[in-house]
């Protein structure tokens, strides 16, 4: 079979896009790409980061690290949080406790990123597989000319197991010398001279 030739990978003009569907498809993995990179940096830089935006439905959809408000507060007043040494201790532990969390959010996603492409795979496997094994498919599926295919294997089929049903009737009926060799072999009695006492 030949392979298809893709395109590849095509790098997109970046303008809006003008169908409703692909610009919500397009905005809800863009936001999961810009939140994952969001977290990495959180986590291997150990910053403080906050990222909220507003989907075209006018949703509003946010990250943060250690969490949205806390940034935003950090921002709007312009004050360096005062770092007593119990508020410190407690917000390393929650920024470790935070990190760790982050760094398995990231495996997870990438894990799940895995299976999303492993699933890809199988589907294409499974619809190359109905294509060459195309009467394993449900028959509502089928196109005409498949169906006309099947029509006639089926023809074919039946005149076969016809042939084979009056092959062996006749067989059962007409038992050959070999047969008869045979049940003379398995009764001994019936092969040697001697008569049978009784």
């Amino acid at each position: 079979m030949a392979k298809k030739s893709s395109m590849g990978r095509q790098k997109i003009a970046i303008s809006k896009i003008q169908k409703k569907n692909h610009l919500q498809v397009t905005f809800s993995k863009r936001r999961a790409g810009v939140f994952k990179k969001a977290s990495e940096l959180s986590t291997l830089c150990g910053v403080e980061i906050a990222i909220i935006v507003f989907s075209p439905a006018n949703k509003a959809f946010s990250f943060g690290h250690p969490n949205v408000d806390s940034v935003v507060d950090r921002f709007l007043a312009r004050d360096p949080p005062s770092n007593t040494g119990v508020e410190w201790v407690m917000e390393a532990h929650r920024n470790a406790n935070i990190r760790e969390l982050n760094k398995e959010l990231i495996q997870v996603l990438d894990e799940l990123e895995v299976e999303k492409k492993r699933g890809e795979l199988l589907d294409d496997i499974r619809k190359a597989s109905r294509r060459l094994c195309w009467w394993e498919a449900p028959i509502e599926e089928l196109e005409l000319h498949e169906l006309e295919r099947l029509r006639i294997a089926m023809v074919e089929l039946k005149k076969k197991v016809a042939n084979e049903v009056n092959r062996i009737l006749v067989e059962s009926k007409n038992p050959s010398p070999l047969d008869t060799f045979r049940g003379l072999a398995s009764n001994p009695c019936l092969l040697s001279n001697k008569p049978v006492s009784n």
